[in-house]
């Protein structure tokens, strides 16, 4: 589902609905988003902290599509039946894509949990994800951007991760085609494609993510994981490899023509 949020007003009462349904009450502060993967969560002290900002950056502008995969299935594990707010400005729909509603079901989530908004700017869009994290109600929020985001200064952060706090709401911010700048993220992370091992009838395999842990305010940096989304068991599990689905060379093959395009 889309609407604008140029007037808020819409956005505010369905944030109003949702809170007053109670909300799941794993969402509170304290608890965690856990991938389902043992090592994973156990190094983070159960998985992504609720109530906290947590930034997820795209490698390279070819792996966005993948770190908005990881954010959607680690969003969706949470909160139950819980819907998913995902904001994005109007820049990053036409550069990102659709989001796929089959496609996250082909993967076991449910499309009708997600609540899509879309932002004309970044002014609109921080002040959606202001009034998003302030709804306790939900699984999570995911706040994605493309390129810069200059608005997103260290008080505007400080802003969303008050909200986020106070709701105990886990608010993903999905920096695709950006660098990390200070921020008051709880943690930091780079994601890449990982090669996918083949199924049967050179099948595609299952979705896998390259995770390099940048910044964690609650311990030490510079971790890194191979996981692989298991569709049955709806969580990710350590990868099994067997061949990439695109190899290096066509990678940078890609690079070097989109490149040249520009």
């Amino acid at each position: 589902m889309r609407e604008s949020s140029s007037p808020l007003a819409g956005l505010r009462r369905r944030v109003a609905r949702i809170a007053a349904s109670g909300g799941p009450s794993g969402a509170r502060a304290g608890g965690w988003l856990a991938s389902g993967h043992a090592g994973f969560d156990a190094a983070l002290g159960g998985g992504l902290a609720a109530g906290r900002v947590h930034e997820m950056f795209a490698a390279d502008p070819l792996d966005a599509a993948s770190a908005a995969a990881f954010a959607a299935l680690l969003a969706l594990r949470g909160g139950g039946a819980a819907p998913l707010l995902w904001l994005r400005t109007a820049d990053a729909a036409r550069r990102g894509g659709c989001l796929h509603a089959p496609g996250i079901a082909e993967l076991g989530g449910n499309p009708d949990r997600l609540l899509l908004i879309e932002a004309g700017d970044a002014k609109a869009l921080l002040a959606a994800a202001n009034d998003a994290a302030r709804c306790p109600g939900s699984a999570a929020v995911v706040v994605e951007s493309w390129g810069r985001l200059p608005a997103l200064d260290l008080t505007a952060g400080r802003r969303l991760a008050l909200g986020a706090r106070d709701a105990g709401v886990t608010l993903l911010l999905l920096r695709l085609a950006a660098e990390p700048t200070p921020s008051v993220a709880e943690t930091r992370w780079r994601i890449a494609a990982a090669p996918s091992r083949e199924l049967e009838a050179q099948a595609p395999g299952a979705p896998a993510f390259d995770l390099e842990l940048l910044r964690w305010r609650g311990g030490p940096a510079g971790a890194r994981w191979r996981l692989e989304w298991n569709r049955d068991d709806q969580a990710f599990r350590d990868a099994a490899l067997s061949g990439a689905v695109l190899p290096l060379a066509s990678r940078r093959t890609l690079e070097s023509r989109g490149a040249e395009a520009a």
